[in-house]
């Protein structure tokens, strides 16, 4: 599956934005486009018609800096979406998909992970989801049905957002799943413009759109974001409902590999991570 093109990403974001959204004026006459027409656009963002369609059509070469931030400042991006559309400009329009070697945490991440025992859920993560290593406690909690040893392997090593897509025990866990798909989906996104020649995201990518109809809605939406701190409401199989708050912690040297920590916001789900975490030490 070939990664989104720049063109394909302004046009999402131009559908998006309705002229009273920027203040024009449309005097009732029908319009063929749910957003911005491209000559709207252009106008408000100071470049020509015909440039800005070659760049949506990748006719144009590379845009410039300020040229990709007005464009960013009429469709309203975000930061994680405006650093979205900077990765796409910088894709070469030649560039080949490459396998990159598996992924190896540094050992200061496994050293952080380590010191938090198994009282504390966490897991680390690779760039593109898949599970680098986790404590007794964070395999219990997010993947219990999971070989514990499985990440040990690259061959073996559980995706996140494959089993979140397309693994029934995975969904059933999470009560708000429809919520979290749209932060997987989204991160993906920025992800993939972030390592626009890394096949194995691209067949990742290619995989969910295949088989999980939800993938491929959300993923045509173009959604972008980051994903560094939220909820999950769980409806776990062995110590039932638990709301946990996860928040992301990175390293310099490994700015790919996320540590997730998972902490309750409540003293119910306390309890619950407790008799997880006691359940985890007896076995």
């Amino acid at each position: 599956m070939e990664l989104e093109s720049l063109g394909a990403y302004l046009k999402t974001r131009r559908d998006r934005v309705t002229p009273g959204d920027v203040g024009l004026r449309t005097y009732g006459t029908a319009r063929r486009v749910p957003g911005l027409r491209r000559e709207e656009l252009a106008q408000l963002a100071g470049v020509s018609a015909g440039y800005y369609t070659r760049l949506e059509q990748g006719q144009a070469g590379t845009a410039s800096q300020q040229v990709l931030d007005a464009l960013a400042n009429v469709l309203r991006l975000d930061p994680s979406e405006t650093a979205h559309l900077h990765n796409l400009s910088r894709r070469p329009s030649t560039s080949r998909l490459v396998r990159p070697r598996p992924e190896r945490p540094h050992q200061r991440v496994l050293s952080l992970l380590a010191s938090l025992g198994d009282s504390t859920p966490a897991v680390v993560l690779g760039r593109r989801g898949d599970v680098l290593a986790w404590n007794r406690t964070g395999h219990a909690l997010v993947a219990e049905h999971v070989d514990f040893t499985a990440p040990h392997d690259p061959a073996r090593r559980p995706s996140i957002p494959r089993m979140f897509f397309l693994d029934s025990l995975t969904r059933d866990l999470h009560r708000n799943w429809d919520e979290l798909a749209l932060i997987h989906v989204a991160y993906l996104r920025l992800t993939a413009g972030r390592y626009p020649t890394d096949a194995r995201l691209a067949e990742l990518i290619g995989e969910l759109a295949m088989h999980s109809r939800e993938f491929a809605k959300l993923w045509a939406k173009g959604d972008v974001a980051d994903c560094t701190v939220g909820t999950m409401y769980l409806q776990h199989p062995t110590v039932g409902d638990i709301d946990i708050d996860y928040q992301v912690w990175l390293q310099p040297e490994s700015p790919d590999h996320r540590l997730e920590v998972y902490t309750p916001n409540d003293t119910a789900s306390a309890d619950a991570l407790r008799l997880l975490s006691n359940q985890v030490a007896d076995q």
